[in-house]
């Protein structure tokens, strides 16, 4: 018992070590893990001043304070006006003097027949706000005095005379993009808003990956992507706006805690943060409805799918066999995101489907596959004789089929078809990469306005053991009723006794 004690309080002061360990310059970072948002090329500004170090990236911007608290990182690069949002829910983080460098954002445009008009009419709204001081008011009014309790967007009062522009933001960063009270809000959404009504359109917010906003706007899908950040590379192959702001990027560090507030403390304000304040439980709600919305209506047309597909392939006809292997091969061999990705950025690039349908698309057709496949096993293991000796009792090919070999192979399938289907409630996690906001992003979202990562993701994750334990139960009972061992004797036994 005293060396585990001795061992437990080494751990700790090695742990306080690390944590306390000083950085002065970014020279003393060089050799260390640096954090950086995954396509904002901060760590360009300083790779030749730390040419050791490991760059590790993240989606979200406020998982890399979890990482720096953690130690999976010394340090993660941010705009300084992030950092300021950051600094007040978290007062142990800290920066070094030393600015990394600066970057300025502009917008995107989309790649379709909008992209010239889009582009004179931002360019000569953002020269014109420059001019009248608009950029300015909404500098000091979204960060220099943020308030991310009571500042609100107003996101009425558009006449819409010249369409509708769909705008991709990332819904999930202080104070540019976040959901406040279920709706979008902060800087970005704000000058969209603005350039909109004094244009004539109506905008249509997508909370979008950072990663995902420039290719979806150069596919065509989204008509403008806000807050990129410029380089010669982007120039080169993306239509960029002037640009709307600029910033500092700063590197934040470990420092002391100076919230003075204890463990339990903490935990009631995480929780009170998570679920209480602006009403956050509605969000997990709506979030978790989503999710079972797209894997129930994937389930129900994937297996429709896949069962008429093995009927047209069952009596052994070369071309649809040929084509079925085919698309089995071309689904099972493509990761879930980058078919998702293909659908929606490219197949369904031109059209206004919504993100979640496209979801239920490509979760159908993946479920479709497994589904082929089962029927296929479960079906071969149902001996020939049997097909042969129901023929002989009079019963027609279709008769043999659903009567005999079906529910037999059935039994043989069911299991995996309820294994599938947890699988397919977990992989629906994904889908926030085509601007879905289900149960995983909605958790996202959540975290990016609490800076607080254990309500968030247990909550999560216990709603997806739910909603699979009821998904798991309901096909269970599916397979109980067909199960021959569990039913009555004189059910199995109905129609014999009548002939005798």
């Amino acid at each position: 018992m005293k060396k585990l004690i001795a061992i437990a309080a080494l751990a700790a002061v090695l742990v306080s070590s690390a944590f306390a360990q000083e950085f002065n310059t970014i020279e003393d970072l060089d050799g260390k893990n640096i954090g950086v948002q995954t396509a904002v090329l901060y760590e360009e500004l300083i790779m030749d001043r730390v040419p050791h170090s490991t760059f590790q990236y993240y989606t979200m911007p406020n998982d890399m304070i979890l990482a720096l608290q953690s130690g999976k990182v010394d340090a993660y690069l941010i705009e300084e006006v992030s950092y300021g949002v950051q600094k007040k829910n978290h007062p142990d983080l800290a920066v070094l003097d030393e600015v990394a460098g600066y970057i300025n954002a502009t917008c995107i445009i989309g790649n379709n027949e909008k992209q010239d008009r889009l582009l004179s009419e931002l360019n000569a709204f953002i020269a014109e706000s420059h001019e009248n001081g608009m950029l300015s008011e909404l500098y000091d009014y979204w960060i220099a005095d943020f308030d991310p309790v009571n500042d609100t967007c107003d996101i009425g009062g558009f006449t819409g005379e010249n369409g509708t522009i769909s705008v991709a933001v990332e819904g999930g960063y202080e104070p540019f993009s976040f959901i406040s009270n279920g709706n979008i809000s902060g800087f970005d959404v704000d000058f969209i808003c603005r350039f909109a009504r004094a244009y004539g359109y109506t905008p249509e917010f997508f909370e979008v990956p950072f990663e995902a906003i420039a290719p979806g706007v150069e596919s065509g899908k989204y008509d403008i992507g806000m807050n990129i950040v410029v380089s010669e590379e982007r120039n080169e192959t993306g239509t960029l706006s002037d640009v709307y702001y600029s910033t500092p990027i700063r590197l934040v560090v470990q420092g002391d805690d100076e919230s003075g507030l204890g463990f339990f403390e903490k935990l009631g304000e995480s929780f009170e943060k998570t679920f209480i304040r602006e009403s956050r439980w509605v969000l997990f709600v709506q979030g978790a409805g989503v999710t079972v919305l797209i894997t129930i209506a994937s389930i129900l047309a994937g297996t429709i799918l896949g069962f008429c597909i093995y009927m047209l392939c069952r009596k052994g006809n070369v071309l649809a066999n040929k084509a079925t292997n085919f698309f089995l091969w071309l689904i099972h061999g493509m990761p879930t995101v980058l078919l998702l990705m293909i659908l929606y950025y490219i197949v369904f690039g031109s059209s206004r489907l919504s993100g979640m349908w496209v979801s239920v698309v490509g979760f159908s057709l993946m479920f479709a596959c497994s589904m082929i496949d089962m029927l296929r096993v479960g079906c071969n293991a149902i001996g020939r004789g049997q097909f042969e000796a129901s023929r002989a009792l009079g019963y027609s090919e279709r008769q043999s089929f659903f009567k005999i070999i079906l529910p037999q192979a059935a039994q043989h399938f069911l299991p995996i078809y309820r294994n599938d289907v947890v699988t397919l409630i977990k992989e629906t996690s994904v889908v926030g990469y085509i601007a879905v906001l289900d149960l995983t992003k909605i958790s996202d979202l959540v975290r990016s306005r609490t800076y607080e990562a254990f309500f968030p993701l247990i909550v999560t994750a216990i709603m997806y053991f739910v909603i699979s334990a009821i998904l798991t139960k309901i096909v269970t009972l599916v397979e109980d009723s067909i199960n021959p061992k569990r039913r009555k004797k004189d059910k199995i036994l109905k129609g014999i006794k009548e002939q005798e």
